[in-house]
């Protein structure tokens, strides 16, 4: 405010001319530009002078907005006013086994699951699911075994796409269960995202597909858990391939439903059997097998007779061709493994029972040094599992097949349990896979076959009535990666550390950074990703 502005506010007419003290007022509005401009001058030389005055504007940042506070230059708010800052906390307590363990669990409506496996004879047109989702999820009991190829063992006769009910009874035997959210490490919702979806991929329009999916957002999004961290602490589990859940479009013509790619749902965590290379909100997890041991001693017979197995053939396959797909490898495969003394191989397709017998399969895998794993319909088969489990060295001609998937189950130096051959290599260079795999040593091929062996536990599906004593199967294994990842990000969060940038065009490369790494480089695998293109069937034979 300027002196003369000043004097002319404080020489009204009307206040002149007051009888009582008429010389008081303007008295003081003499005095009032000398005490305005010493205020100025305190107020300039405290926070210019000597501290910056966002100090004195404190704005608390919402933790979850699109700006992060580091990016602002603003301290963090303070830490006890976190709404999961109890969560964190509970890790300190050493006498709690649970500390940092714990899981909530959505109580849902059972139209989002129990119902859907109600309707079990119209979850597949081929098949009959409803024998498949008894036990548990497993399936009815493997009644053949061809020359005890299971030796008795805990088999069943498991679909490959039951995981979502394996799943959700496997975490009802969590140990470190809990019905306090605010002490929960993750919060496991309980959706049988791929039975439904399985009911609707043939025959019905976008609707019908898309209908439980959005049920189930409008249900979450108005539960306080969901408030709290704006669903990124949520996860659950979908026992397909990612393309049955990212439609593209609203056209009847497009594949699947929507469920990823709901803007609610992409704070969530997705597992699956077959993740995105694309986005950053899926994550891969193992396909079931055939094998669900109930103890420890179960899971350590089956090693051990692995480790014993003669297996006169090099390599092996079993798989169908793929004529209409160019680029894919599997024709030259089977011719290959044809004209080879030292290949096993076993064709599918119409007709072909055998390899619909898992014990057949099962008996050339664990009859083999090497188990050949091309990519089919999508990148990944079940099959590679199987043959891990069989004790088979899994070759792979793709990253995408198991080494950017995988990545919580399997050691990132993928040379100790698998050979790698670029499909390039046998498509356009004519490379002999047999000459390939006879450059291995055999105390090499010695080694790698313990390493599959030992890694046996961490990718099989224990019973989900019972719980292994000392030894972590697939789902411990993943349960722990999803609390470590939603653990980080809330220390992220308390730290103004989070990442903000994170290019989903390229998500497959964040898996592989090392742990302290930050900074995205050029990769050997970058040719293989260059285009987000991929087929959407899920077929996995």
């Amino acid at each position: 405010m300027s002196h003369h502005l000043s004097m002319a506010a404080c020489n009204p007419p009307e206040l002149m001319l007051k009888p009582t003290g008429m010389y008081q007022l303007p008295r003081l509005c003499w005095f009032l530009p000398f005490f305005t401009l010493f205020c100025l001058l305190l107020v300039y030389f405290h926070f210019v002078r000597v501290g910056n005055i966002d100090e004195f504007i404190k704005v608390e940042p919402n933790p979850f907005s699109t700006q992060s506070s580091k990016a602002h230059h603003r301290p963090p708010p303070p830490t006890n006013s976190y709404p999961f800052i109890r969560a964190l906390r509970t890790v300190k307590n050493k006498s709690d086994p649970c500390g940092g363990r714990y899981i909530y669990v959505h109580d849902l409506p059972p139209r989002f699951n129990e119902d859907i496996l109600k309707e079990c004879k119209s979850l597949s047109l081929w098949t009959d699911m409803c024998k498949f989702i008894t036990n548990s999820g497993l399936g009815p009991p493997l009644e053949e075994d061809i020359k005890g190829v299971f030796s008795n063992t805990e088999m069943y006769a498991t679909n490959q796409f039951a995981l979502d009910v394996i799943f959700t009874n496997r975490m009802k035997q969590y140990e470190c269960l809990t019905r306090d959210s605010s002490i929960a490490a993750a919060i496991f919702v309980p959706f049988y995202a791929g039975m439904d979806i399985s009911r609707y991929l043939w025959g019905y329009n976008t609707s019908v597909r898309d209908a439980t999916s959005l049920a189930l957002v409008d249900w979450l999004v108005k539960k306080p858990e969901w408030k709290v961290m704006g669903g990124k602490d949520h996860f659950l589990v979908a026992g397909r391939i990612t393309w049955d859940f990212r439609r593209s479009t609203d056209q009847d013509s497009s594949w699947g439903n929507k469920l990823f790619t709901l803007p609610f749902a992409k704070n969530m965590s997705m597992l699956v059997v077959e993740s995105s290379a694309w986005n950053g909100n899926d994550f891969a997890i193992p396909y079931p097998t055939y094998f669900h041991p109930s103890k420890d001693s179960v899971m350590f017979e089956w090693q051990d007779r692995m480790r014993k197995l003669e297996r006169p053939w090099l390599f092996s396959f079993a798989g169908a061709p793929r004529p209409g797909y160019p680029k894919l490898v599997r024709g030259q495969i089977i011719e290959q493994c044809k004209k080879s003394n030292l290949c096993k191989l076993i064709e599918c397709g119409i007709g072909q029972s055998k390899c619909h017998s898992p014990s057949t399969v099962m008996q050339m895998f664990q009859s083999s040094l090497f188990c050949l794993q091309p990519q089919g319909d999508s990148f990944t088969r079940r099959s590679a599992f199987d043959s891990i489990l069989a004790g088979c060295i899994p070759v792979f001609f793709h990253p995408g097949s198991a080494y950017t998937q995988y990545t919580w189950h399997l050691p990132r130096n993928y040379s100790k349990y698998s050979v790698f051959i670029p499909a390039d290599d046998i498509r356009l260079r004519n490379v002999s896979i047999e000459e390939r795999l006879l450059q291995i040593s055999p105390e090499q091929v010695k080694m790698m076959r313990e390493e599959v062996i030992s890694l046996i536990p961490r990718l099989t599906y224990a019973d989900p009535r019972s719980k292994l004593e000392t030894l972590k199967d697939a789902f411990d294994v993943a349960v722990q990666a999803v609390i470590d990842k939603v653990t980080k990000l809330r220390k992220d969060i308390i730290e103004g550390h989070e990442d903000l940038n994170f290019n989903e065009e390229i998500a497959w490369k964040y898996a592989l950074l090392k742990d302290g790494e930050s900074e995205l480089r050029p990769h050997e695998w970058d040719l293989f990703f260059s285009s987000g293109d991929s087929d959407s069937s899920s077929s996995q034979a």
